[in-house]
């Protein structure tokens, strides 16, 4: 891969993903200098396939009260040419989700 240097380098990051027939990120957002750009998508299978397709090793899942809704926000993330790339998916958590969490699994032998 080319370094990120620009902001039409950055641009052609994303559409050779839509190219490769992912889905176009919701938001986009690409910092002054090109040194951070951050994705955001609507689904968690857009997700992981834009992690997959930039090969992101770093996860980092974070779950939080807003407003009265229990969210949780799925980060993936590389360094590529000096460019911070984030993949970012924010959901709203079922609170029957988080029951699930509570409950311990059943072991069968």
């Amino acid at each position: 891969m080319t370094e990120i240097a620009s902001r039409t380098e950055a641009f052609s990051l994303v559409a050779d993903g839509v190219a490769a027939g992912l889905v176009a990120p919701w938001r986009l957002y690409l910092a002054r200098g090109c040194r951070y750009l951050s994705l955001s998508v609507g689904e968690r299978s857009e997700w992981d396939a834009w992690r997959i397709h930039l090969g992101c090793p770093d996860l980092t899942i974070r779950v939080y009260e807003a407003e009265g809704v229990v969210r949780r926000s799925s980060v993936a993330e590389i360094v590529q040419s000096g460019c911070r790339i984030a993949i970012e998916l924010i959901e709203d958590v079922d609170t029957g989700d988080l029951c699930m969490l509570l409950d311990e699994p059943e072991v069968t032998p």
